[in-house]
């Protein structure tokens, strides 16, 4: 019996799976490898606009404390529920591993529709949530950070709560803060441009010329948008975007800064251009050297595996492809080369992890350091997961997960059992 349920839940499960009977560890030590540390469940009551109070559910999972301090994204969408964020924490656990951070993994999030929600009604449910999380949380126990619905102001809401709280401003509880707030230069555009260097690095590595290359973002948030910009700045043509509210397509490309400024007045994609609209549902499989799903978890199965048309698959977003749908393009991942998701989207965390260093040192970095460090660490990490996969001629995926999974259960296994 598990109180963690769903299909992204089953999801993380299933791909544990694939990578204990690839490292053949014995089933007794499994479950303590998989299951979360803690998960709490809260009740946020909070006065609306109107004068009723209404109650949202908020969950934060914590799945180690090994390495240090648990890590992890809050997220606010109506589809959040304990078994997503259960997940997204033993994702971010490989995720921080293969990349070598001295964290576990953890995730948050309330259920609620930030859109639904006036400006006050947004901060007094982001404070009343840290302010339920305090017990549970700490600079050394588990630092927040932003995730879908969720932003720099929500993580200053966070860190102003916590500090109350302390008598005194402790910077380094969340990353993702506003660089005025104590957040570091370069953490905003961390994921995004992560995303697009690894993608550079197999389109030249695969002879894809970036002038003639194209490329398709599904999703146009912080990190779709943001890969989308520095793709173009590279020279490879965005033909196609799309985000929750619809889908854009020009063959000879799209204007991303155009787009980027619409969004942030508007708060979408929609009412852009009507010329330009195209079917959502057929995005992910137009023809492109580059598809970048940037969204959210399980949006390619496997039919739309065996219709991608893309050379390169850059998983912006976490858990964007199915188990089912790995077996098709682990056949096909000669045509189509996978960075898988807890590399490509790992941008964000490692930045965030100079948040946190700069933040209890009081010593900032300029954003060209920033930058050439997320990079290093990046190639460092796409190299070992490469020489992994063609030593034991083994998927990407499976390789880049092995490689977390081996560090977590090696501390794990150093440090004993207590009691």
């Amino acid at each position: 019996m598990t109180v963690y349920s769903g299909p992204v839940f089953e999801m993380a499960v299933k791909q544990f799976g694939v990578i204990a009977d690839y490292l053949a560890i014995p089933k007794d030590d499994r479950d303590r490898l998989l299951m979360p540390k803690r998960a709490i469940v809260i009740s946020c009551p909070v006065h609306r606009d109107d004068g009723s109070t209404a109650v949202f559910e908020g969950y934060r999972v914590q799945h180690h404390l090994t390495l240090g301090p648990t890590k992890g994204g809050t997220r606010f969408a109506a589809s959040v529920d304990l078994g997503e964020v259960a997940a997204l924490a033993i994702w971010m656990s490989w995720k921080c591993a293969l990349v070598g951070l001295p964290y576990g993994g953890a995730k948050g999030g309330i259920g609620v529709d930030p859109l639904s929600l006036s400006a006050r009604e947004l901060e007094n449910l982001s404070r009343r949530y840290m302010q339920e999380m305090i017990p549970f949380v700490g600079p050394h126990v588990d630092v927040m950070a932003p995730d879908m619905g969720t932003n720099e102001q929500v993580m200053a809401w966070f860190m102003d709560t916590y500090s109350m709280y302390q008598g005194r401003t402790v910077t380094e509880i969340v990353t993702g803060k506003p660089v005025s707030a104590g957040g570091t230069l370069g953490r905003r555009e961390a994921t995004g441009r992560g995303v697009a260097h690894l993608a550079k690095r197999v389109m030249l590595e695969r002879a894809i010329t970036l002038n003639n290359a194209t490329a398709v973002v599904q999703g146009f948030g912080n990190v779709g948008s943001i890969a989308a910009a520095e793709l173009q700045a590279m020279g490879v043509t965005v033909i196609a975007v799309s985000d929750h509210t619809c889908a854009l397509h020009r063959a000879t490309g799209l204007d991303v800064t155009s787009l980027i400024r619409h969004v942030t007045e508007h708060g979408s994609l929609q009412g852009y251009s009507k010329e330009l609209m195209c079917d959502p549902s057929t995005i992910l499989t137009l023809p492109c050297d580059v598809l970048v799903p940037a969204a959210t978890e399980r949006v390619i199965d496997a039919t739309i595996a065996e219709k991608l048309q893309c050379k390169v698959l850059a998983e912006g977003a976490n858990g964007p492809t199915t188990p089912d749908a790995d077996l098709v393009l682990e056949r096909r991942q000669d045509e189509i080369f996978l960075i898988p998701d807890i590399l490509c989207n790992a941008g964000g965390v490692v930045v965030s992890y100079f948040e946190w260093v700069q933040d209890l040192q009081q010593l900032f970095w300029e954003e060209e350091e920033v930058m050439r460090r997320e990079y290093q660490i990046l190639d460092r990490a796409f190299d070992q997961m490469a020489v992994r996969a063609k030593r034991d001629k083994i998927f990407n995926r499976t390789a880049a997960m092995a490689i977390g999974v081996e560090r977590v259960r090696a501390a794990k296994t150093t440090r004993g059992l207590f009691p």
